[in-house]
């Protein structure tokens, strides 16, 4: 796991651009209404209750984490460890390799590599895990959706508090000198539904999203370096077609970190 403070920076600097355009309009007080945030926050939240299953509700506050704790998808470091077995397996055969699998980070490569030591044909290697892909991807396209659909609701609750305000208003025209600040705080599950959506909901599943399609590039990249072990391809042969999952940036980086580390060994 790995920690970034981005998304919650970019939050939080969001909410306090939109905070100071909004207190250089007038007191913060003329925009905070409790009836309006009940509408528009509980009442989306009401909606998400009847959409999925309490399972998938109490997913919620680890889905929020994972915007500051990711999952570990360092390739290169991958790749490496996937030839340093490869060449292992090759030189020592293919038993060797058992005492390595227990020390490995990822659940997919040691579930992998161990059906290639109980010598599992290719063929049943890439149907099991690629069924463990697709569960993974299902389990992770239920959270994005999650916020997606809060997304989606807070701004139609967010107008159908509007559409409250404003028969309520409309029902007691009495004194005209209050429809301005009727209108007002009308307007006001509007303005928190779009809020909420666009610097909360939203972004929280492009997130969630962004980290599923990183994690499952990486899934692949597994599955073509276990299958390419248990055919017993040659190690450099591996090493490019697994090095064709990460961008040539990181490969150059990775390459001048070895050049970095090759040169201060020496002195």
């Amino acid at each position: 796991m790995k920690r970034s403070f981005t998304p919650i920076i970019g939050m939080i600097a969001g909410i306090g651009l939109i905070i100071y355009a909004m207190s250089s309009s007038g007191p913060l007080a003329g925009f905070f209404d409790v009836p309006s945030l009940i509408i528009t926050l509980l009442g989306s939240f009401c909606a998400l209750m009847i959409s999925f299953p309490i399972e998938t509700m109490k997913k919620i506050p680890s889905l929020v984490m994972k915007l500051i704790i990711a999952p570990d998808n360092d390739r290169v470091a991958l790749i490496d460890k996937i030839i340093e077995i490869t060449k292992k397996s090759r030189v020592q055969g293919i038993l060797s390799i058992e005492g390595d699998i227990s020390e490995l980070q990822y659940p997919l490569l040691k579930y992998g590599l161990e059906m290639v030591v109980d010598g599992t044909d290719e063929d049943t290697i890439k149907e099991l895990i690629t069924t463990q892909l697709e569960q993974t991807e299902s389990r992770h396209s239920e959270g994005q959706e999650v916020f997606s659909k809060w997304g989606e609701y807070a701004p139609a609750f967010g107008m159908i508090g509007t559409l409250v305000g404003l028969i309520a208003m409309l029902g007691d025209l009495q004194d005209p000198s209050l429809i301005g600040s009727g209108m007002a705080t009308a307007l006001l599950t509007t303005l928190y539904g779009s809020f909420l959506a666009n610097i909360i909901f939203i972004p929280l599943a492009k997130n969630l999203e962004m980290q599923t399609d990183n994690e499952m590039k990486t899934n692949e990249m597994i599955l073509e370096g276990v299958l390419a072990l248990q055919k017993g391809e040659n190690p450099r042969v591996i090493e490019q077609k697994l090095q064709s999952f990460i961008s040539q940036k990181d490969l150059k980086a990775a390459e001048q970190e070895d050049e970095t580390v090759a040169a201060v060994s020496e002195k």
